[in-house]
């Protein structure tokens, strides 16, 4: 049986973050009240004059040298022809003969190894409208609050060969997008919507097989299922001497398979002659690279050089923004990076994970968190009891202070008292007792964890262990 080899590149869109629209001045607020966002320009009306957002083109060279791409000084607007309701105009205003930046690139890791991964241009356009199709009715409705909205497009070169790769990528493009401040990436509102291109071809082959394009995947889980099953399916005709047609495809998530939706369309294009050409000269590059924020990968860096973070470490906390954020604030007020970083990757994104809230959602602060660390530190409460405060700060966002005397979780560090607890399980446990004098360690082991049970924890855990020693060696 032949081996097939995948050939993927991605075409991404991102709404930029401005507070108006590309070529006019209505409001880009994401609002479930249809048409309240439009005016003539939105709605394409006959002899509408429209402009060129400045803002739109800052934040689109922003974004061009976060992926590291090189901006054209002279680019210029073009119309995408095509026919369809959500496009009032008849046409899409982009970028097509000259694009705003080409050849970027961002670094992906994939099996402990840094792959690159290829950025072929980067353009502006326009959004377009929203049609709503209502099950069972004749009809759709159109939503133009959307038409207009600042996009970009940034078209990958053919660089990926796995679901995975394609998944790094994408994530790897948001977490740059959102650290230079360009966008909020929200995929669940369509901030950010990627489209795949993929083709197999026999293993060792140089020669590209027949692209498939696959259209309406809105979530990174979509992105990799959508592969998965491409991979499948043309592995499947190519193994049954067929021919893998050339088409434009959509992902049913319902049904988890790709749904052919046409065959593939050449769009035309011709030039804008209402819009002035978008001049980027060196000037206003070097203004633009001044507000540049610290990037994900100067960050990582960062934190393994100055923190002694391990390389896996910083690669999660950076891998988003509003993570790493809360990180550097719980590092300012409790200056022991390895701590928190475990404390960050284990308790506080397990609780994320089990619970389904968002960072934006926790109800503790950073400077909260290291109130916690602080109490731990100076023995006031154990590690196990930690755990405990913690989750009452994330469901209440109490302070920890308050919990733990609310809840009488202070540490017993009096000897005395732990002593008479001691003597009770050594008089309820021969058995372990006589196995530790015959020199199994273990059932010391036990013997501590029955202290601790009694304490409900709160004692210090190197007290118990301490004073059984000094007891069972007497006897």
């Amino acid at each position: 049986m032949l081996k097939y080899d995948t050939t993927i590149g991605l075409e991404v869109h991102v709404e930029l973050a401005t507070k108006s629209k590309i070529f006019c001045g209505c409001s880009t607020e994401f609002t479930s009240e249809p048409n309240t966002h439009c005016c003539p320009i939105c709605l394409g009306m006959p002899g509408a004059i429209y402009v060129t957002n400045r803002k739109v083109v800052e934040y689109a060279v922003k974004a061009a040298l976060a992926l590291n791409c090189e901006v054209e000084k002279v680019s210029g607007f073009d119309r995408k022809l095509y026919f369809y309701p959500d496009i009032p105009k008849a046409y899409q205003v982009s970028q097509y003969e000259v694009t705003l930046a080409k050849n970027g690139y961002v670094l992906i890791e994939v099996g402990g190894k840094t792959k690159r991964i290829g950025i072929g241009t980067l353009h502006m356009e326009e959004d377009a409208g929203k049609l709503i199709h209502e099950e069972g009715k004749p009809y759709s409705l159109i939503d133009l609050n959307r038409a207009g909205v600042p996009l970009i497009e940034i078209v990958s070169k053919p660089d990926m060969c796995s679901a995975e790769e394609a998944s790094l990528y994408l994530n790897k493009l948001k977490t740059v997008l959102q650290y230079a401040g360009v966008s909020d990436c929200k995929m669940e509102e369509g901030s950010m919507r990627c489209d795949i291109n993929i083709s197999m071809r026999p293993s060792g082959s140089k020669t590209l097989g027949t692209k498939v394009e696959v259209k309406n995947l809105g979530s990174f889980r979509a992105v990799r299922r959508a592969i998965e099953f491409e991979q499948k399916r043309q592995s499947r005709i190519l193994e049954e001497g067929g021919t893998v047609e050339q088409e434009t495809r959509r992902w049913d998530e319902s049904k988890g398979c790709t749904i052919h939706m046409r065959g593939k369309i050449e769009n035309r294009y011709a030039p804008e002659p209402n819009l002035s050409p978008v001049i980027v000269d060196q000037k206003w590059i070097d203004q633009i690279m001044k507000t540049m924020p610290e990037l994900p990968d100067a960050r990582k860096e960062r934190y393994i050089n100055n923190f002694g973070l391990p390389d896996y470490d910083a690669e999660v906390i950076t891998s988003s923004k509003k993570l790493s954020d809360f990180y550097e604030d719980c590092v300012k007020n409790y200056n022991d990076p390895k701590v928190i970083s475990n404390w960050v990757m284990v308790e506080m994104l397990g609780l994320l994970n089990e619970t389904g809230v968002s960072i934006d959602e926790i109800k503790f602060k950073p400077k909260q968190l290291a109130v916690l660390f602080e109490l731990m530190g100076n023995g006031t409460i154990s590690g196990k009891i930690a755990k405990e405060v913690f989750r009452e700060m994330f469901n209440t966002g109490e302070d920890p202070e308050a919990i733990v005397r609310k809840k009488g979780l202070v540490q017993i560090t009096d000897e005395s008292q732990l002593q008479r607890i001691i003597r009770d399980v050594i008089d309820q446990n021969p058995k372990s007792v006589q196995d530790y004098k015959n020199g199994k360690q273990k059932a010391l082991g036990f013997l501590v964890g029955q202290v601790m049970k009694l304490t409900r924890g709160k004692a210090n855990p190197q007290l118990p262990n301490k004073i059984l020693r000094s007891f069972l060696d007497e006897t």
